[in-house]
């Protein structure tokens, strides 16, 4: 499998790891649309949610919450925008689950998920 996600987890290609646990890994976006923007993927490949193994949920998204909290210290941001592109249609890039922690600021330009 060539999966860049599974290759930044294998230690194969660099990244900017900000989290790191048994179960899954929180890197700097390569492309930021926010100071902070981080992808939180599980170190087991799932291309989705949908076949994500249930005992990898609790993980990923404790360590959403973990590094949101990171952040949150650390740039003290106004919000967040947190989520999934899942599939070629939202967007989805790289067919490994992740998931965006996008710290949003005031007057940042930004809109809420709901202006699709």
């Amino acid at each position: 499998m060539d999966c860049l996600f599974c290759r930044i987890t294998n230690k194969e290609i660099s990244a900017e790891i900000i989290y790191e646990d048994k179960d899954t890994v929180a890197f700097l976006d390569i492309h930021p649309c926010a100071p902070g923007h981080s992808i939180i993927i599980p170190k087991k490949h799932a291309e989705n949610i949908l076949v994500l193994e249930d005992a990898s949920i609790a993980p990923t998204f404790l360590t959403v919450k973990r590094v949101s909290a990171m952040l949150n210290v650390a740039l003290k941001p106004s919000g967040f925008t947190i989520g999934i592109n899942h599939g070629r249609m939202s967007g989805q890039v790289v067919d490994h689950l992740h998931i965006h922690v996008m710290p949003r600021f005031l007057n940042d330009g930004g809109a809420s998920i709901h202006s699709v």
